[in-house]
């Protein structure tokens, strides 16, 4: 597929400004929109939108579903409007930051009441629309809401440590704990209404505007989520349905023991015999809700790093071959040209670029990573090509002013020099010579047209506290801003139509 020369901002739907002490899908998500089309960027990407899991920080890659939705993310002041709840007393919650706890208490009580009034007050067409959209969801949601209805009987352990009728799924067992839990499943779907309609509204807004969706795939799944309980048979599980290898990635230059994920690896001879099912159906869900996406850790279609589930360290582990291309053409089969960047960073072999090349994804540049003294160097911006993405910084690094301080004098020397920093807001430099380069498109943290330190940063990968919680303020979004950035857009002929 081929991708028009644009750019655009990353920031997570959770960092919008707002009241609810997390960003919505209501107007602070417009507002947003606005600031991209007024700045000329054309494009706004997030992490996954599922939902999160305390216990692991609230990271958006580690989500009890590939396919649902955060429910954190509803905007309550349309629920207001929509007469389901009356005016709300928030809390003062912390601009500055997510402050997940007491976030998730709040809304879910909020959420609690609205569904409570829609079981009694709800229009006939209200009605009609939530049944059209638990008709035509498919399998993914009731295995869903009934995975989160038994995680709350079951006081919330994982479902590896269910009774064993739960956890092997035993048809007429199940079929009782639909009954029993009838109501807590409705309320999940209902959940999942409310967000699908209120992001649908939100991408039909961003893209009259002139903006595209740019979403992301993380390429495995929790362990602890329902896509693993409801689909066994497509993981590496032994017979109690333990997993019998773990993902990861072998000692490096930044592990000394590599790094062992936890998530279960997938069974591609199996996935294969099912024609990718599973996975076409979670491309397809994706696609539903974003004009582009990037497909996180690509370099595990090739070949992937299998450590052994009761193994001590990540370096008991091997490389084991990927799917390669043939997920990619059946899914693309199934649902036509794939609108795909791809994450192809880290351990890169020959095979990987050449099947990325043949699929002819682009793959990803990011400054942050450039020795600046060597203009040949692949995060160098004058070795970017056409097919490829690039980025000032990512969720995953400092931002530009924070890993510009961290910088020696050389390199500093030599970023001035290709930047052609004459002295101001460097920042500004940094985001001209990336926009200016030859990669179809570029995109930068929100973060870094602010100008913002590392005490904004998003992410620290191999940490596991203080993530995830970084939230823009509205002022910051300013007019002065947008014009800067729109003026630096435009001679780099990045503008769309």
């Amino acid at each position: 597929m081929d991708f028009d020369r644009q750019s655009g901002l990353f920031l997570h739907v959770a960092s919008l400004p707002g009241p609810d002490g997390i960003g919505t899908l209501g107007d602070p998500a417009k507002t947003f929109v606005d600031f991209l089309a007024d700045s000329g960027q054309s494009l706004w990407q997030f992490c996954p939108l599922g939902p999160t899991i305390p216990i692991h920080d609230n990271s958006p890659y580690q989500s009890y579903s590939a396919f649902a939705g955060n429910p954190l993310f509803i905007d309550l002041d349309e629920l207001v409007e929509r007469g389901w709840l009356e005016d709300l007393d928030r809390p003062d919650f912390d601009d500055g930051n997510v402050e997940y706890g007491p976030v998730r208490e709040y809304k879910e009580a909020r959420l609690e009441d609205a569904f409570e009034t829609f079981k009694t007050d709800a229009s006939d067409d209200d009605r009609a629309d939530f049944e059209a959209f638990t008709d035509d969801a498919g399998d993914w949601l009731d295995e869903y809401a009934l995975y989160r209805a038994l995680r709350t009987h079951f006081d919330g352990v994982s479902w590896l440590d269910w009774p064993e009728g739960a956890k092997m799924r035993d048809p007429e067992v199940l079929a009782e704990y639909r009954e029993e839990l009838s109501e807590t499943i409705e309320y999940r779907k209902f959940l999942q209404w409310l967000f699908d309609e209120q992001w649908s509204e939100l991408k039909a807004y961003a893209n009259e505007r002139g903006v595209d969706l740019v979403g992301d795939m993380p390429i495995y799944v929790d362990l602890d989520s329902a896509d693993v309980w409801a689909n066994p048979e497509i993981f590496k599980l032994d017979e109690q349905r333990e997993p019998k290898y773990v993902s990861g990635v072998p000692p490096d230059e930044f592990s000394d023991d590599g790094q062992m994920w936890g998530t279960p690896v997938y069974d591609w001879a199996a996935l294969a015999e099912r024609d990718y099912g599973w996975w076409v159906s979670r491309f397809e869900r994706l696609l539903q809700r974003v004009d582009i996406f990037r497909i996180d850790h690509f370099k595990g279609f090739e070949s992937y790093w299998e450590i052994p589930a009761d193994a001590d360290t990540a370096r008991e582990g091997e490389w084991v071959d990927g799917p390669h291309e043939d997920i990619f053409y059946a899914v693309r089969d199934e649902l036509g040209e794939l609108p795909i960047v791809v994450e192809d960073l880290g351990e890169i072999t020959d095979e990987m670029d050449r099947i990325r090349e043949d699929l002819g994804y682009p793959g990803m540049n990011v400054a942050a990573f450039t020795d600046w003294c060597d203009g040949d160097s692949r995060y160098h911006p004058s070795s970017y090509d056409e097919n490829s993405v690039a980025y000032t910084s990512t969720h995953d690094t400092d931002t530009v002013a924070g890993w510009y301080a961290d910088l020696d004098e050389q390199q500093k020397d030599c970023l001035h020099y290709a930047v052609d920093y004459e002295g101001g807001d460097v920042h500004w430099d940094i985001l001209d010579t990336i926009w200016g380069s030859d990669s179809v498109i570029t995109l930068a943290q929100v973060q870094d047209p602010l100008g913002y330190g590392s005490d904004a940063r998003f992410n620290v990968p191999g940490t596991e506290e203080d993530n995830w919680a970084w939230r823009v303020s509205e002022d910051a979004l300013s007019a002065d801003v947008a014009e800067r950035l729109y003026e630096i857009t435009e001679s780099s002929g990045r503008l769309t139509d």
